[in-house]
C-alpha cells in the first residue's frame, strides 16, 4: 500500500467516530487510540453514549460518539470541535452537527444515505446534496457495500458482514494518519481466538478501508503528527476506570493488605469492579453483591477482618450506601468508597459526567459523620488518586470518598506505569498481639487514629458494631459528654489529615487579578485555557483542589490577593457553595454546566475574559 497524496504535518487533531449504537463505535474508537498510542502521540478520549439498552436505530437519539483528541504536544482535554467526523449514518451527522466547525472532513457511509433513513433522522433532503454541508468537506464513502464486497468469499451472510464495516471505516481514517494497520491485528487474534475466518475477515475489511482511500485518492492529502517528547518508560493507553483498579492494586501490594471488593454494577462504575475479577493472582477478592447496601456492608466486614476493603459505586448507589458509610465512621475502619459521578437526580443521565455528587460526599448521613474527600482530575490521575485514597484510608483508619465521573473514568489517556516500590509507602497502624496496654480506641497522639486490630490475633478482642462507643474502651456509651467527646475526635481526627498532604498549588502569579478554581475532572480543559490566557500576558491564576475534605492548609493564602475568584464547575455550585461556608472572607463568581457535557475552551475563555474587563 502506498501512500501517493501529499503528507502534512500537524499539532493536534480532533476525530470523531459516530453511528448507531450496534456499529461499533466505541470500539472503534478505542483502537484508533490503540494505534495513536503506537504512534508516541498524547492523547485524551471521550466516550459519548446514549443510556438505552437499544435505542431506535437510526435515530439521533440512538447515535453513539467516540472523540479523541491527539498531538504531538501534551493534551489536556479531549477537544472542543472536530476536525474529522466518521458517520455511519445520516443521524450520526445531524446529532454531531454541534461539534464541527468549517472545514471539517465528514466521512460518511453513502449507503447509509436512503430516504428512510433521512426521515427518521429528521432531515427533510440529503444534507450531502441539498448544500448545507457546503462549509465541509464531505467524503461519502460506500462503506457498507465495499465490506460485503471484500467478504463475498467467506461464506457469511448479510448481517454477519456488515458486523466488520466499522473496521472499513477504521481502514479509512488509518490511512488518513498514515497508522500501520497491522498495529491493529493483535485485536483480532486474542478477540477472536480459535476463531480464524472472523479474524481473516477483520483483517481484510481494515485493509480494504486504507486501500479505497488510498487507491481513489479521495484525501487531497494525508497527515501526520509527530511523537510527543514522553519521559522514558513503559506507557499504555488506559482509562479512568482501570487505572483506578490498578491505583488500589498497587496500594494492596505496597500495604501488604489483600484488597476486596464488594459491589454492585452500576454505569459508569462497572468496569472498576470488572478489572479487578481478572488478578486473582495477586489475591484480590471480588465479590458482586445483590445491591448497593450489601456491597459496602460486604467491604466493611473484610476492613474489621483486615483487608483492604473497597466499593464502587455511581451517584444513586452512594445515596443507597449512606447509612453504612456512617457505620464506617463509627466503627473508624478503613473503607475507600469510588463514586464514579453521572447526571443526577434519581437515575439522571446514567452515561452522562457529572459533579453533582460533591454535598452527597461531603454530608450525605445522618449525624455528625465527617470522612475524608478527594477527586481525581484525569482518567490517569485516577490511578493515583485511587493509591492516595486507600493509603489515607488505611493510615488514618477511616473511610475516604474517592470522586471520579463519567468522563474520566471511560475516558483514556497515554499512562507511564510506575513500579510499586516507586510509590509513597503505606503504613497501616495494626496492633500487636497481647499487647497488654491494648484498648480498641486508644488512639495515635498526632493522627488520631485507633489501631487496627485484626480478628485472629491473640488479646485483641473488642465490641464493634454502630452504636457509640465509649472512649479508649470501645463500650457501648450512651453517656453525653462521652458522645460529644467521640463526635470532637472524629472529626478532629479527619481535619489533622491536613498535615499529611500537600499544600494547594497554584499555576500563575499568586496574586493574579483573577483566579479560577476548579475541582475534579474539569482539570484539562481549564488548565488549557489558563495557560493560552497567561501566554498572552493576562492576570491569571489557577487552583484546582484535588483534596476537598480537608481543604489543604494553604487554601486561604491561595485565595488571598485576587481581584476576582471563579469556581468552574459542572453542577449548580457545590464546591463554590463549599468554600463560601469555610472560607466567606472571599466574593466567589461561580461558572456552571450542567449538561451532561464537558466545558468547552472557547466558553472558557470568554467567561474569563470578559471576568478580566
Amino acid at each position: 500500500m502506498t501512500n501517493k497524496t501529499k503528507v502534512v504535518e500537524l499539532e493536534q487533531v480532533v476525530v470523531r467516530f459516530a453511528g448507531d449504537s450496534g456499529d461499533g463505535m466505541q470500539l472503534t474508537g478505542n483502537l484508533f487510540s490503540d494505534s495513536t498510542a503506537f504512534a508516541g502521540n498524547d492523547f485524551a478520549t471521550f466516550p459519548d453514549y446514549p443510556a438505552e439498552i437499544r435505542p431506535p436505530q437510526g435515530t439521533v437519539s440512538g447515535v453513539s460518539g467516540f472523540q479523541i483528541h491527539f498531538g504531538h504536544k501534551p493534551v489536556h482535554t479531549t477537544g472542543d470541535l472536530c476536525d474529522v467526523l466518521v458517520s455511519m449514518n445520516p443521524a450520526s451527522i445531524k446529532a454531531n452537527m454541534r461539534w464541527l466547525k468549517p472545514g471539517t472532513t465528514i466521512i460518511i457511509d453513502a449507503d447509509s444515505i436512503t430516504d428512510k433513513a433521512l426521515e427518521k433522522a429528521g432531515y427533510q433532503s440529503d444534507p450531502t446534496t441539498d448544500g448545507s454541508l457546503s462549509q465541509y468537506k464531505v467524503i461519502k464513502a460506500p462503506i457498507s457495500s465495499l465490506t460485503k464486497e471484500a467478504l463475498k468469499d467467506f461464506g457469511m451472510d448479510n448481517k454477519a458482514m456488515l458486523k466488520s464495516k466499522n473496521m472499513f471505516a477504521l481502514g479509512i481514517v488509518m490511512y488518513l494518519f498514515n497508522r500501520d494497520i497491522t498495529r491493529v491485528y493483535p485485536y483480532f487474534e486474542n478477540k477472536f481466538k480459535g476463531k480464524d475466518q472472523l479474524i481473516e475477515a477483520n483483517k481484510t475489511v481494515l485493509a480494504a478501508g486504507y486501500s479505497w482511500a488510498d487507491t481513489l485518492e479521495v484525501f487531497a492529502n494525508t497527515y501526520r503528527i509527530e511523537p510527543a517528547k514522553l519521559e522514558k518508560g513503559k506507557y499504555r493507553d488506559i482509562t479512568g476506570n482501570v487505572a483506578t483498579a490498578w491505583g488500589l492494586m498497587a496500594a494492596s501490594q505496597r500495604s501488604g493488605r489483600q484488597l476486596f471488593i464488594g459491589s454492585y454494577p452500576i454505569t459508569p462504575a462497572t468496569d472498576i469492579l470488572v478489572e479487578l475479577t481478572k488478578y486473582k493472582n495477586l489475591k484480590v477478592k471480588a465479590f458482586q453483591a445483590e445491591d448497593e447496601i450489601a456491597g459496602i456492608t460486604s467491604s466493611i466486614g473484610a476492613s474489621f477482618a483486615g483487608c483492604m476493603a473497597v466499593t464502587t459505586t455511581s451517584g444513586p448507589g452512594l445515596s443507597l450506601k449512606s447509612e453504612a458509610l456512617g457505620l464506617a465512621v463509627m466503627t473508624e475502619l478503613p473503607l475507600v468508597i469510588i463514586d464514579v459521578q453521572r447526571g443526577g437526580p434519581s437515575t439522571g443521565l446514567p452515561t452522562k459526567a457529572e459533579q453533582s455528587d460533591l454535598m452527597q460526599a461531603l454530608y450525605g448521613r445522618n449525624g455528625d459523620a465527617p470522612l475524608i474527600v478527594i477527586a481525581a482530575k484525569s482518567s490517569v490521575d485516577c490511578f493515583y488518586t485511587a493509591y492516595e485514597a486507600a493509603k489515607l484510608a488505611m493510615e488514618h483508619m477511616t473511610p475516604v470518598i474517592m470522586l471520579s465521573d463519567g468522563s474520566l473514568g471511560n475516558g483514556s489517556e497515554i499512562f507511564r506505569i510506575p513500579a510499586v516500590a516507586d510509590l509513597p509507602a503505606i503504613v497501616p497502624p495494626i496492633a500487636k498481639a497481647n499487647d497488654p496496654d491494648y484498648k480498641p480506641y486508644r488512639r495515635d497522639e498526632e493522627k488520631l487514629c485507633r489501631e487496627w486490630a485484626i480478628p485472629g490475633t491473640e488479646g485483641l478482642r473488642h465490641r464493634i458494631g454502630g452504636l457509640e462507643k465509649e472512649n479508649i474502651k470501645g463500650n457501648v456509651s450512651h453517656d453525653p459528654q462521652n458522645h460529644e467527646l467521640m463526635t470532637r475526635l472524629r472529626e478532629e481526627k479527619v481535619k489533622r489529615v491536613a498535615n499529611y498532604i500537600d499544600d494547594q498549588e497554584i499555576l500563575g502569579d499568586p496574586n493574579a487579578d483573577l483566579l479560577v478554581v476548579s475541582w475534579g475532572g474539569t482539570y484539562g480543559v481549564i488548565l488549557s485555557v489558563v495557560e493560552k490566557m497567561i501566554e498572552e500576558g493576562k492576570s491569571v491564576a489557577h487552583a484546582h483542589f484535588r483534596h476537598i475534605c480537608p481543604l489543604p492548609k494553604n487554601t486561604e493564602q491561595v485565595l488571598s490577593g485576587h481581584k476576582k475568584i471563579v469556581v468552574c464547575e459542572m453542577n449548580r455550585g457545590q464546591f463554590a457553595n463549599y468554600l463560601r461556608m469555610n472560607y466567606p472572607q472571599f466574593p466567589y463568581h461561580q461558572y456552571n454546566k450542567v449538561q451532561g457535557l464537558p466545558f468547552l475552551t472557547a466558553e472558557l475563555e470568554k467567561e474569563f475574559n470578559d471576568l478580566l474587563k
